[in-house]
């Protein structure tokens, strides 16, 4: 039996509330399916989660790839992080590609209807930094 609430406390992972409790695991996080109450190792180095981001500035988005998305976003003029997509240097250059056509130098390209309908598409599978905190749990699992 399944049953959705509140965590007795943020989880350890990503700072969630709100999970979901099984008789079997006991409470797991809603967003990234962390075990509550299991802490990471802090001596093991967290592993390597490469993504592709996508961040809006005015009307254009830079699409970039990072293994410490944080920092890199916290180095970057943007307006918005719209999407994370899990892979590294193949996918970006794959994305680059694919909008090559829209590109107005470097990693931007402008904001354009396949563009926009790529970006809706990742959106749909959750919010970045839940998705991001999802593939950790995965990979600490």
């Amino acid at each position: 039996m399944k049953t959705t609430g509140p965590l007795p406390g943020p989880c350890g992972l990503c700072g969630a509330r709100n999970g979901v409790r099984t008789t079997s695991e006991g409470w797991r996080c809603a967003a990234c399916g962390w075990r509550y109450g299991d802490v990471p190792d802090p001596e093991l180095p967290l592993p390597r989660i490469d993504v592709v981001y996508y961040v809006r500035f005015d009307t254009r988005v830079k699409i970039g790839t990072s293994r410490a998305p944080r920092q890199r976003l916290a180095s970057i003029r943007h307006d918005e992080l719209l999407a994370f997509e899990r892979g590294g240097r193949d996918v970006e250059q794959r994305r680059h590609r694919e909008f090559a056509a829209e590109r107005e130098g470097g990693e931007w390209f402008t904001l354009s209807v396949p563009l926009t309908a790529h970006i809706r598409r990742l959106q749909a599978e959750g919010e970045p930094w839940q998705l991001y905190a999802r593939w950790l749990s995965e990979a600490l699992s």
